[in-house]
């Protein structure tokens, strides 16, 4: 059942890869809503909503990071800018849809989430006995309403795709939008230049979403199949455990989660979405 949840329904959502969209309409969910996407004859792309009698009016529809975003309500503002999507010199590499049953803010705060690193992803992006998280800032950036997390620091065995050796890798978190989540990262071959990781997700019910990382990489080395493997692998161990946490929907009430030092972005994720008044995929609001 469609959500009434105001908030959700005024953001911008990515809900297909622009690419696989054609004349041949292909059914998905949102919100709780069935949508339909399709290109009329002209290449236009459109996106309705699919109601038991037919279909209702063409929802607003942006192509935009390769991928088709829509919404099913009145977004305040346009999609994300992302401003490496316009360097032409970077490699766009979308990753794929990995379908999972969470909610999508379960999402967003397992990726801000340094601490699991040695863990779920050990020997690629953390190791032991390196299992601390150094002291950062986490913060809501009030003149863009954004969530940011900077001077991030850890101990990763492979910094990129392009690297065997480990070292201290400085990070930046962003989440510009509730249901999307970014990384900064510095690129070895060009330390003068960050590499930069969208997470977009689309949240089809409380408790189930997609999500598809795409990332704006300079690097000249990798194979487009080492590039994508690399994020699939660590997308794939993430699933495991955005699984198995309960509640599926994310507490935003601090008393049900006990947090420590290291998830200061997450307690500031939480703080965000309850100022906004999110509901859909959360507990304890109100």
């Amino acid at each position: 059942m469609k959500t009434d949840d105001r908030v959700a329904l005024d953001e911008w959502y990515a809900v297909e890869t622009a690419t696989a969209v054609t004349e041949a309409p292909r059914t998905t969910r949102l919100l709780g809503q069935d949508i339909v996407c399709d290109r009329l004859r002209d290449g236009t792309p459109r996106v309705r909503e699919r109601w038991p009698d037919g279909f209702g009016p063409p929802l607003p529809v942006r192509e935009r990071y390769g991928c088709l975003w829509t919404t099913l309500g009145h977004p305040s503002r346009d999609v994300v800018a992302i401003a490496e999507a316009e360097e032409a010199d970077r490699r766009f590499v979308p990753c794929g849809w990995v379908k999972m049953r969470t909610s999508g803010p379960r999402v967003v705060e397992n990726f801000l989430d340094m601490a699991h690193f040695p863990f779920v992803h050990t020997d690629i992006l953390g190791s032991e006995p390196h299992t601390e998280v150094p002291a950062y800032a986490s913060e809501i950036r009030r003149d863009v309403d954004e969530v940011w997390a900077t001077n991030c620091s850890f101990f990763q065995p492979r910094i990129a795709a392009t690297e065997t050796t480990g070292d201290f890798v400085r990070l930046t978190y962003r989440v510009p939008s509730p249901f999307v989540v970014m990384l900064y990262r510095v690129c070895p071959s060009a330390p003068d230049r960050l590499d930069a990781i969208a997470l977009f997700i689309q949240p089809m019910e409380e408790d189930l979403c997609r999500a598809q990382p795409v990332m704006y990489l300079v690097d000249t080395a990798s194979t487009h199949t080492a590039l994508l493997a690399f994020e699939q692998v660590i997308f794939l161990q993430d699933r495991i455990i955005v699984e198995n946490q309960r509640p599926l929907r994310l507490p935003l009430e601090p008393r049900h989660e006990i947090p420590t030092r290291a998830d200061k972005s997450s307690v500031v994720y939480r703080r965000w979405l309850k100022e906004k008044g999110l509901r859909f995929g959360t507990v304890g609001h109100g």
